[in-house]
């Protein structure tokens, strides 16, 4: 006969908006041992599975600590109830919690205070863009609370919640949520305990075939939700006085994001041990770095570390219904040695309703340095040579048509492209050689098509380069220092002469405008704080226990594009007490780039 032999969960805590499916694993009447689900619609031996989900209710009111989910709130912040701040953000589940989180907790004030003076509907719509919900308070008795930390559209599938309040004991009131093995906890769940059931059921008499087996969560929480960024507006720019002489209106702003959420793959307790396991789990983490992404609302969207499968089966579809088309490049397979659905790649998603799509060019690195290989390097050495080159990396290049308006300009009915390129330069520390060769690679190419078309450019991602390095002064300056010690470092002699290190491509760091921003003020200050000041680029963009430094970048061609605008900057107070990443807040352990453009008018020559 059908029977369970075991039910586990996949995560310790349920989180609000984060998908749960037990493990469920059945023997099956031949013996066999099974995981694969048994609906009614394809019995076995007469019998099919049934799942149900309980929320165990008591009749006391609960809060949540804003800082720790895990713990009930026992002081509350009057300050941001005066401020209107979402109560749930007020929560803190002792005095000490408080005064740690003391100067990440008064920004909120601060921007509360701004908002109220300035464009406080706006920024309103910016914390509920995080799901930051309202009250935070639970009426057990009711069954109901406000919408906190539920993400919009989120829910559990076609079957509908069954409400019932019929199983009462020992103060505690069971309510039917559920009945499919998967169940997305909600709002009204939050400080809850959830209880999950199956049962092998006879299909004729439709009664289980015995007990159930049933397995209980612990108490679920809020989604924590990290302070909202804002775009911070840049003045003046690099090669502004290109066009000072044009009257000229220019074509629309747009906005690009870039941003390294982490691969499942690489998302491991051994490698991030101070990062809490539920807070690691893929399902809690798509849903948290999904709900930041499209808060940003940018009009371009380029992710890296984008596993296929989570491309095929989360993303495309997630943003397809936010009205984004995708475009993916997975790493090459010669030296990748894992499982192959699990290998990742480079995403770039666009707003259908600002942009179409043009051309699609896909660089793979490893054939590159199989070219270079046999034109430069003798037969004996070569399997040395592509040993030391093959490092399974790409480059995903769209180009763009923009749909925004061109009137104002000197030909109106001209095409206004745009090539954006994302790339993952994924190559060890020692291999300074190998990872200058591929920026190389990848700017030659771009030059390639500049070339050809009058083309706006953005080059976006992670390039595993520090401010400073060979590869950040090659993109940034267009040339590399012939003294710079990197360049000792060149067994393969792919990096002589030093003078070929070089391109055309007027490439400026969007980030580094925060460095020649003018005036004074809040927003300024802090921004600039948040910037090196020796290399004009931000203090980090990946921060881990082991690392902190800048690695990503958004660079455009200054001659054709201007930055408008900048996504603020996250420092410590941003990151919490903890500061390394990820964290419950933060799924990734590299941080987004915005930044927002302008077609800058074309000049006549």
């Amino acid at each position: 006969m059908l029977s369970v032999v075991r039910v586990h969960l996949p995560s310790e805590i349920p989180i609000v908006g984060c998908e749960i499916t037990p493990y469920v694993l059945l023997r099956l009447p031949n013996g066999a041992i099974s995981t694969e689900d048994v609906p009614e619609t394809a019995a076995v031996d007469g019998h099919f599975m049934r799942y149900r989900w309980y929320r165990i209710q008591s009749d006391r009111k609960v809060a949540i600590c804003s800082v720790h989910p895990m713990e009930q709130a026992t002081i509350q912040c009057l300050g941001c109830l005066k401020s209107k701040i979402p109560a749930a953000k007020s929560y803190h589940c002792s005095a000490k919690c408080f005064s740690d989180a003391w100067q990440h907790h008064k920004v909120l004030h601060e921007r509360a205070s701004s908002a109220l003076n300035e464009n406080g509907v706006e920024e309103e719509e910016l914390f509920g863009r995080f799901g930051s919900g309202s009250s935070g308070i639970l009426s057990s008795g009711s069954g109901s609370m406000s919408n906190l930390g539920q993400s919009p559209g989120v829910n559990n599938g076609p079957v509908p919640l069954y409400p019932s309040g019929s199983d009462k004991s020992s103060g505690e009131t069971w309510f039917e949520v559920g009945r499919s093995q998967t169940y997305t906890p909600t709002a009204d769940d939050i400080g809850h305990v959830l209880r999950f059931e199956c049962a092998a059921v006879d299909t004729e008499k439709k009664v289980p075939a015995g007990p159930p087996t049933s397995i209980m969560t612990s108490r679920v929480i809020p989604a924590p939700t990290p302070t909202p960024r804002r775009l911070i507006q840049v003045n003046g720019d690099v090669l502004g006085h290109l066009d000072m002489d044009s009257q000229s209106s220019s074509f629309g702003t747009f906005t690009v994001l870039s941003y390294n959420i982490l691969a499942d793959a690489y998302a491991t307790s051994d490698a991030y041990s101070y990062c809490p396991t539920w807070a690691l789990s893929w399902t809690y983490r798509r849903q948290n770095l999904m709900r930041e992404i499209i808060g940003y609302h940018a009009d371009i969207i380029c992710l890296q570390e984008v596993q296929l499968n989570h491309f095929e089966d989360f993303f495309a579809p997630e943003f397809d219904k936010h009205g984004y088309q995708a475009l993916y490049k997975k790493r090459t397979t010669e030296v990748y040695a894992g499982v192959p659905h699990a290998i990742d790649g480079c995403a770039t998603f666009f707003r259908r309703d600002r942009f179409s799509h043009v051309k699609k060019y896909e660089v793979e690195f490893n054939k590159a340095a199989q070219s270079l290989t046999d034109a430069i390097i003798p037969p004996a050495q070569k399997r040395v040579a592509l040993n030391r080159l093959i490092k399974d990396n790409i480059a995903l290049i769209a180009v763009l048509e923009a749909k925004f308006g061109n009137q104002g300009t000197e030909n109106p009915g001209k095409r206004q492209l745009l090539c954006v390129a994302n790339t993952h330069v994924n190559v060890h520390q020692d291999l300074k050689d190998v990872k200058l060769w591929e920026v190389q690679t990848l700017l030659k190419g771009l030059e390639k098509i500049a070339n050809s078309a009058d083309i706006p450019m953005l080059v976006c991602g992670d390039f595993n380069s520090i401010p400073g390095s060979t590869p950040h002064g090659l993109l940034a300056i267009g040339k590399v220092d012939q003294l710079h010690p990197d360049l000792a470092i060149d067994p393969l002699g792919i990096l002589r002469p030093v003078s070929k290190l070089t391109h055309q491509l007027p490439l400026v760091s969007a980030y580094s405008s925060f460095a020649r921003m003018v005036g004074v003020g809040y927003d300024l200050e802090h921004q600039r704080r948040r910037m090196d000041s020796g290399t004009n680029e931000p203090l980090f963009t990946n921060c881990t226990r082991d690392f902190t430094g800048t690695v990503d970048y958004i660079f455009y061609t200054a001659d054709s594009l201007s930055v408008e605008s900048l996504l603020e900057l996250l420092d410590e107070e941003s990151l919490r007490k903890d500061t390394a990443l990820p964290s419950p807040e933060w799924s990734s352990d590299h941080i987004a780039l915005l930044a927002e453009f302008r077609c800058k008018p074309r000049i006549r020559r």
